[in-house]
């Protein structure tokens, strides 16, 4: 363990503390859900993971597998729901209305087993 070092700031020491370096790449949509929820509704899990500096890479697992799960889910959905192309040329507002119910519930199912969980 390093030897913690210490700053004087008016009539407080404060301790010198500096993170490990983390990856460049941006948390996505799913992946700050899941911070806040865990800041919201898990206080002592999101402040452990915090602490070991685990945090930013499980929201970045949980991101990419969120996004995965939404690139598995889409096809599998508008296929069971009817939404061809064909039905994309005839009538194009039932096409976007059906491709946005099957979105929905992709996001449903990928809230409920990763996100909020």
């Amino acid at each position: 363990m390093k030897e913690l070092t210490y700053i004087r700031v008016g009539d407080y020491y404060i301790p010198n503390l500096k993170l490990a370096e983390q990856p460049d790449k941006p948390i996505g949509k799913y992946g700050r859900m899941r911070r806040r929820y865990l800041k919201e509704y898990r206080p002592a899990l999101y402040s452990s993971l915090l602490l070991s500096e685990k945090l930013y890479s499980h929201l970045l697992q949980i991101d990419e597998a969120a996004n995965e799960r939404m690139d598995i889910l889409m096809p599998q959905l508008m296929k069971a729901a009817g939404v061809t192309e064909e039905l994309k040329a005839a009538d194009q507002m039932k096409w976007v209305g059906l491709a946005n119910n099957c979105r929905a519930q992709a996001e449903e199912i990928i809230l409920a087993e990763l996100i909020f969980n």
